[in-house]
C-alpha cells in the first residue's frame, strides 16, 4: 500500500510530499512525475518514483495497486481537456481498487469559468463508485505574492475586483489538509471547503503592501473590460486573460470568501496570515 500524489514535482505536489515525509517512511509513498529528474532528490530520500502522464492513459494502467491513497492534483493544462485527464486518474484508480482519491477542486461557490474542469471532475469521481475526497482549495496567497514585481514597479494594484473579499491561505496550508486526509481516517466521500482563517480585499492587500515597504502603492479598481485591455496589451495569452477577469468578478461576488474553518480544523493549526506570506515575499 502507498499513498499516491500525482503532479508531486509541481507548486503544491511538493509541499504535499515533503509533509508526508514527516508523517510516514519515504518508501509508502509514490510520487507520480512526467519528468523523474526533477524528482531525483525524492527518489534519494527512499521516495518511489512513478513516471505518468495525463495525456498517455496507458501509463496509469498499473500505476496503482489496490489500498492505496490517492492524491489527484488537478492539471494545469487548460488546453487539453482536463476533465478527460483527471479521469483516467479515475479509471485507473477505480480498476486498482484504491482505498481512497482525493481531489484538489475549487470552492462550490465559485461560479467562474476556471471553475466548470473541476465541475466535471468531480461529477466524475462522485459518479465512479471510488471512495472520494473533494478537497475544495480556496486562493492560494502566492496567487498574489509570487507577482509582485509590476506591482511593486508600478506602485499599483490594478484589479476588476471592487471591494470583494479573499479568504486565501499559503499552499502549505493546503498541503497540510490533503495530508491529513491520506494519513487520517473516516474522510471518505466527504466534502471540505477550504479556505483561510482571514478574509482580506484587494485594498487591504495595496495597503499592507504599503506598510511592508514603505512606498504608496494605490488600489486601481478597474473594469473588468478595462482589466481585460491591460492585460492583453502585456502579452498574456487570451484565455489566461479571461481567466483573471473572471476571477475578479467572482471576488467582487463574494465567491472566494470561505468561512467554513475547514481548512485549519484539518491542518491543525490556524492558517497562514496574508501579511506573513507578503513578508516573506518581500524579502526573498
Amino acid at each position: 500500500m502507498s499513498i499516491v500524489v500525482t503532479g508531486a514535482t509541481g507548486h503544491l505536489g511538493r509541499h504535499v510530499v515533503e509533509q508526508l515525509l514527516q508523517k510516514v517512511p519515504a518508501d509508502q509513498v509514490t510520487a507520480v512525475v512526467r519528468t523523474p529528474e526533477k524528482a531525483a532528490d525524492l527518489a534519494e530520500r527512499g521516495v518511489n518514483i512513478a513516471v505518468a502522464d495525463y495525456n498517455a492513459p496507458e501509463t496509469f494502467d498499473t500505476l496503482f495497486a489496490a489500498g492505496d491513497k490517492v492524491l489527484l492534483i488537478s492539471g494545469n493544462e487548460f488546453d487539453k481537456g482536463r476533465v478527460a485527464q483527471h479521469k483516467v486518474v479515475i479509471e485507473a484508480a477505480k480498476a486498482a481498487d484504491v482505498a481512497l482519491l482525493a481531489y484538489t477542486s475549487t470552492p462550490g461557490s465559485l461560479k467562474a469559468a476556471l471553475a466548470d474542469d473541476h465541475r466535471g471532475t468531480e461529477e466524475a469521481l462522485t459518479g465512479s463508485g471510488v471512495p472520494y475526497v473533494l478537497l475544495r482549495n480556496g486562493w492560494y496567497h502566492e496567487n498574489y505574492t509570487e507577482n509582485l514585481a509590476p506591482v511593486l514597479e508600478h506602485n499599483a494594484v490594478v484589479a476588476a475586483a471592487g471591494e470583494g473579499r479573499v479568504s486565501s491561505a499559503s499552499r502549505a496550508d493546503y498541503a497540510a489538509a490533503a495530508v491529513a486526509v491520506l494519513t487520517g481516517e473516516g474522510h471518505e466521500n466527504k466534502t471540505y471547503e477550504l479556505g483561510g482563517d482571514e478574509a482580506w480585499s484587494l485594498a487591504e492587500y495595496a495597503a499592507e503592501l504599503s506598510r511592508q515597504t514603505g512606498k504608496e502603492i494605490a488600489y486601481n479598481s478597474v473594469s473588468g473590460e478595462a482589466l481585460k485591455g491591460i492585460l492583453g496589451g502585456t502579452g498574456m495569452p487570451e484565455h489566461f486573460v479571461d481567466v483573471f477577469v473572471g476571477v475578479d468578478a467572482s471576488i467582487a461576488q463574494g465567491e472566494l470568501v470561505v468561512s467554513s474553518g475547514d481548512l485549519s480544523r484539518l491542518a491543525g493549526r490556524p492558517t497562514t496570515p496574508f501579511a506573513e506570506a507578503i513578508a516573506a515575499a518581500i524579502k526573498g
